[in-house]
């Protein structure tokens, strides 16, 4: 399948990948059509979808299943109304019903936007003001559709609620049963252009309200950089990708590239994150390959990981946020294996990545995607040296959008702009690249620390702080001072075992800890113990929210 739309896969080098690889884009393309379909078509007992949750629970979907259910789906749609250019917001967990529900919008042509069932009512009306939605899917608990309920989304113009069950309340639909009643599916003579909007995600921005990143028909392409060349995924490869479906990580690594490459996606469809029953989970499934942020794995390491069966898991991935160096040689220290950092973001696919013929190198993100051309830029937008900081940017100046790039900011032709002008697309991250082409990450760019005439990147404070056992969680920002311009605050969430003893003497035992870990100067001058950060939705952390906080003048040492 992936030979269709690539020029080659057997690349000897990174050089030779970088050089050569080539997507190859078929006019009108359409995932569900040209790779679930046609997989139906030439292998239809191969497995796709392979779903469980922590109840054991357990159900397998071929590549035929998903043709069959999905057609049935659309066809289900197409009676209250969806077609080409529908927006309809999925709020699905990890049910199955997600990827069924995705493969029918994109056979109508209609806009589909996964949601995290952890927004706020308010959240829920501005996502249905803001994108028109006409059709709600959610999943059928009762907390969840009690809250779907109370944004009163049919006064902002949506026509329909779905429940995929057990609750389906009153005014609502049945998915399973409209969809088991549903016509004949017959495909639209018109479904869609590659420029049309096929997927909408609102981003969790630490900072403002939520921006629309519209992608078009050619996004599902752009992953095959991500599944073939960074997950290294083969067909009959299991393939777990620990994320939400209302996350843009969840299109990543549970659904287009993996397919395209003939992979089975594997989903444990849990509420409760508990290190130990994902580690029993992948022994009992044998799962091949694995991706998860960072904060995961440094649950899984403080497991009893060498009791478990992992003889299956070949590869491990990493991205949503900077890889600790201390994680990497931790988790390799437990299985043997290295974990591959990645970095990309809502509005693209992978753009940088720990690719397999590239030796990983423990905090840095890798070597560019070749479908995109990174560049490292100062203020003005010219190339910085090696060894430079600058803005990671994309330059579309002398080619056309590659696939996996985003559309657009959704109606909103200034916020596009202000990310997307003069032939780059600015990211907003800071990094540098070292002299054999290796990107390292020194964070947002609004996060960056001045102090004493020094520029110092958060990430490389929160690393080295992270390496002390007492520390589970950091995030490093900057205070103001009047002598120093700003200065370095550390804001730690402690191991269990280390509660009891928060204050001077295990601030300054981290303190004094850091400055040998790294330059003294990066030291935390000030420490500030807390029960957990303040995060996005996504799980980011809100540096935003602590700088706020510290301008009231409530500076503190410690506090539990």
């Amino acid at each position: 399948m992936i030979e269709r739309f690539t020029n080659r896969t057997d690349f000897k080098s990174y050089e030779d990948f970088a050089r050569n690889f080539k997507l190859l884009i078929p006019d009108n393309f359409n995932f569900a059509y040209d790779v679930v379909d046609a997989w139906a078509d030439e292998e239809p007992e191969r497995e796709a979808l392979l779903w469980t949750n922590p109840e054991g629970e357990e159900k397998r979907f071929t590549f035929a299943d998903l043709k069959r259910l999905s057609d049935s789906t659309a066809a289900w749609l197409q009676t209250i109304g969806v077609t080409k250019g529908t927006p309809v917001m999925l709020i699905l967990k990890r049910h199955w019903q997600f990827w069924t529900s995705m493969m029918a919008l994109h056979k109508l042509g209609a806009i589909a936007i996964p949601a995290t069932h952890l927004l706020t009512a308010e959240d829920i009306r501005y996502r249905c003001r803001m994108a028109d939605i006409k059709v709600i899917i959610a999943a059928g608990d009762k907390d969840m559709t009690e809250h779907i309920d109370e944004a009163r989304p049919k006064e902002l113009g949506v026509e329909h609620l779905v429940s995929t069950g057990p609750v389906v309340p009153e005014g609502w639909l049945d998915f399973d049963k409209c969809v088991a009643a549903a016509p004949q599916f017959h495909r639209p003579e018109k479904v869609n252009e590659n420029s049309d909007v096929m997927l909408l995600y609102f981003t969790s921005g630490t900072s403002g309200e939520p921006k629309m990143v519209a992608h078009d028909f050619t996004y599902p392409l752009g992953h095959i950089v991500t599944a073939r060349f960074w997950h290294n995924l083969r067909p009959g490869d299991i393939h777990l990708t620990l994320a939400d479906t209302g996350w843009g990580k969840a299109v990543w690594g549970k659904l287009y590239g993996q397919w395209i490459c003939g992979a089975d996606v594997f989903v444990y469809d849990f509420d409760k994150f508990v290190p130990a029953d994902l580690l029993a989970c992948m022994e009992k499934y044998r799962i091949n390959s694995f991706c998860a942020p960072p904060t995961v794995f440094r649950f899984l390491i403080r497991e009893d990981v060498g009791s478990y069966d992992l003889s299956a898991l070949t590869r491990c991935t990493i991205a949503g946020e900077a890889l600790n160096p201390s994680v990497f040689a931790k988790w390799k220290e437990l299985t043997g294996l290295e974990l591959r950092e990645g970095f990309g973001q809502t509005e693209t696919t992978l753009t940088i990545g720990t690719f397999p013929w590239i030796e990983p190198r423990p905090g840095s993100m890798g070597k560019p995607n070749p479908l995109y051309d990174i560049d490292i830029v100062d203020d003005d937008g010219n190339s910085v040296e090696e060894g430079i900081n600058g803005e990671i940017v994309i330059r579309t100046e002398h080619k056309d959008k590659p696939a996996g790039l985003f559309k657009e900011y959704l109606r909103d032709k200034e916020l596009t702009r202000q990310a997307w002008h003069d032939g780059l697309y600015h990211t907003g991250d800071i990094a540098w690249r070292d002299k054999d082409g290796y990107m390292w990450f020194v964070s947002r760019k609004d996060d960056v620390i001045k102090s004493s005439g020094y520029r110092i990147g958060p990430f490389e404070v929160e690393s080295a702080c992270l390496t002390h056992p007492a520390v589970v969680e950091c995030a490093v920002t900057a205070v103001p001072d009047e002598i120093r311009g700003q200065i370095v605050k550390a804001t730690i969430v402690l191991a269990k075992e280390f509660v009891s003893k928060a204050g001077p003497e295990l601030i300054k035992e981290i303190q004094d800890y850091v400055k040998k870990i790294t330059a003294p100067y990066k030291y935390p001058r000030i420490v500030e113990f807390v029960k957990e950060l303040p995060k996005t939705i996504s799980g980011k952390i809100r540096r935003v929210a602590i700088r706020k906080s510290d301008a009231t003048g409530k500076r503190r040492l410690s506090h539990i």
